[in-house]
C-alpha cells in the first residue's frame, strides 16, 4: 500500500487534536492499552461514565493535556485497507509556528481546521501560506464544530467563499471543503444524517482516495556526497566510494556525470549499498558511486549529469519563514545548511514582509521578527548548487543556523529566475 503523509493546522481549540483521535477512534485504529489509558486520562479529567477526550490520543506532553493545548509536532501512524497513514499533528499557537514549519516540511497533504463560529483567522491565513510555501499540493478545509452552529449550510458556504477569495493569492494547487464535528464524528469517517445537504465524501474516504502526489523530483539527477570511503586495508588498496544520498533522479553504472566543484566529467563505474553491488539508484536511497577517475572529492560535492546542471549561485533570493525569538536583520551572518553543504552566508537585503492579513508583500523591512514569513537576499561565501524549491523541494531547500547559538533560525526555501 502507498503511504499518506498529511498534517492538521489551525487555530488553537480549532479540534486538530480532537479531529485525529475521532479519526482514530471510529477507523478502530486504536489498541486496547491505549483505550484503556485514554480512559483512565478521560476519568482524571473528571468526564464521567464512557465519555472520552479523543483529544488526548495525540496531546502527549503533560503541559499540553494540561493546558488543553497543542505544542510540539505529534506524529501518528495509522492504516485501512486501502492505505497508509502517518498524520503530523501541528499546534495552532502562533508561538509555536516553528514546530508547525517542521510538521508540515515533508506532507503531501494538509488539513486546515476552521471553527465554524470564528471562520477565516489569521491563523488560518498563515498556516495555509506557509503550506502553500512548502509546496503541499492537495488542501483540505474542515470546517469543524458544526455541531455548534446548528448544522448551518448557509455558514458553511460563507466559510468556503472567504477562503477561496483569500486562497486566490496563494500558489495552492486544489482545496477540498468538508463540513465536520470531530466531537459527534460528523463526516469524518461515516457520512453525516445531521447533513444531508453535503453530497461530498467523509474525510477518511477522501484521504483514502486522494491521488499521492510523490514530491520527489525523478527527472533532475542530483547526488550529494556525505562521506568519502577509502578503507585502510590491503584487500582494497585502490577503493575509493563516494557515499551519499540520491536527492532527486537515478544513476545507473555507465552513466556519465560531473562532479562540482571539480568541474570534472567522469563515468559511474559502479553503485554499492553495504556489500551489494547494484544496478542503479534512484532518489531517496542512499548509495556509494564508484567513479572511473580519481577525482578531489570532498563532504558536500555534487554529482549530476552534464545535460542537467542545476543553477550555480553565489547570491540567491528565497522565501523564508523566521524561527528564532532574535530578529533577523539586513546585514545579518549566518550558516546555511544545504543538507551535507554548510557555508556562510550574509543578509544582503530582506526584500519584502509578507502581510499575513492581505497576504500581499511589504517593503521597506528593516527586520523579520518570530514567525514573520518573507524573502531575503543572500550573499553566499562560496558558490552552491540548487534548483528552484518549486521544480525541486529536496535541492531548493535549506536551513539557516545561528553562529553564535547554533540554533536553526529560518526554513529557506530558494528560488531561480527564470
Amino acid at each position: 500500500m502507498d503511504i499518506l503523509r498529511f498534517l492538521t493546522a489551525g487555530n488553537v481549540d480549532d479540534g486538530k487534536s480532537t479531529l485525529i483521535g475521532r479519526m482514530l477512534y471510529d477507523s478502530h485504529a486504536l489498541l486496547e492499552d491505549q483505550m484503556q489509558a485514554i480512559a483512565r486520562a478521560s476519568k482524571n479529567k473528571g468526564l464521567s461514565g464512557d465519555e472520552l477526550d479523543l483529544s488526548l490520543i495525540t496531546d502527549g506532553l503533560r503541559d499540553e493535556r494540561q493546558q488543553g493545548i497543542t505544542i510540539d509536532v505529534a506524529y501518528k501512524y495509522f492504516n485501512t485497507p486501502k492505505r497508509k497513514f502517518i498524520i503530523a499533528d501541528t499546534p495552532g499557537h502562533v508561538q509555536y509556528t516553528r514546530n508547525m514549519v517542521t510538521g508540515a516540511s515533508n506532507c503531501q497533504l494538509a488539513i486546515i481546521l476552521v471553527d465554524a463560529r470564528h471562520g477565516v483567522t489569521e491563523q488560518t491565513r498563515r498556516h495555509s501560506y506557509i503550506s502553500a510555501l512548502l509546496g503541499i499540493p492537495h488542501f483540505v478545509v474542515c470546517v469543524n464544530k458544526m455541531d455548534l452552529v446548528d448544522y448551518s449550510q448557509a455558514r458553511f458556504e460563507e466559510i468556503v467563499e472567504d477562503y477561496r477569495a483569500m486562497a486566490q493569492s496563494m500558489p495552492v494547487q486544489e482545496v477540498t471543503f468538508i463540513p465536520v464535528s470531530a466531537l459527534k464524528g460528523d463526516n469524518v469517517v461515516k457520512p453525516s444524517g445531521r447533513m444531508p445537504w453535503y453530497e461530498g465524501k467523509p474525510l477518511l474516504q477522501h484521504l483514502e482516495e486522494v491521488p499521492v502526489t510523490d514530491d520527489i523530483n525523478y527527472r533532475l539527477t542530483r547526488f550529494q556526497v556525505q562521506y568519502v570511503i577509502r578503507p585502510k586495508d590491503d584487500r582494497f588498496h585502490d577503493y575509493r566510494g563516494y557515499a551519499g544520498r540520491m536527492m532527486s533522479g537515478e544513476l545507473k553504472a555507465g552513466d556519465t556525470v560531473m562532479v562540482y566543484p571539480a568541474g570534472m566529467i567522469t563515468t559511474v563505474t559502479g553503485i554499492e549499498l553495504g556489500n551489494r553491488p547494484l544496478n542503479e539508484t534512484q532518489a531517496p536511497m542512499s548509495a556509494t558511486l564508484l567513479l572511473a577517475d580519481d577525482i578531489d572529492i570532498s563532504r558536500g560535492d555534487y554529482i549530476f549529469k552534464p545535460e542537467q546542471m542545476p543553477a550555480i549561485v553565489n547570491e540567491v533570493e528565497a522565501d523564508i519563514c523566521w524561527l528564532d525569538q532574535k530578529p533577523l536583520m539586513q546585514g545579518g551572518k549566518y550558516w546555511l545548511q544545504h543538507h551535507s553543504k554548510k557555508i556562510q552566508c550574509k543578509v544582503e537585503h530582506i526584500v519584502y514582509k509578507t502581510d499575513i492579513h492581505s497576504l500581499q508583500p511589504v517593503e521597506g523591512q528593516p527586520l523579520l521578527a518570530m514567525n514573520d514569513i518573507g524573502r531575503v537576499r543572500l550573499r553566499l561565501a562560496e558558490e552552491l548548487c540548487i534548483d528552484d524549491y518549486r521544480i525541486n523541494r529536496a535541492t531548493g531547500s535549506a536551513i539557516l543556523i545561528d553562529p553564535n547559538t547554533y540554533n536553526t533560525v529560518a526554513a529557506v526555501m530558494m528560488r531561480v529566475d527564470e
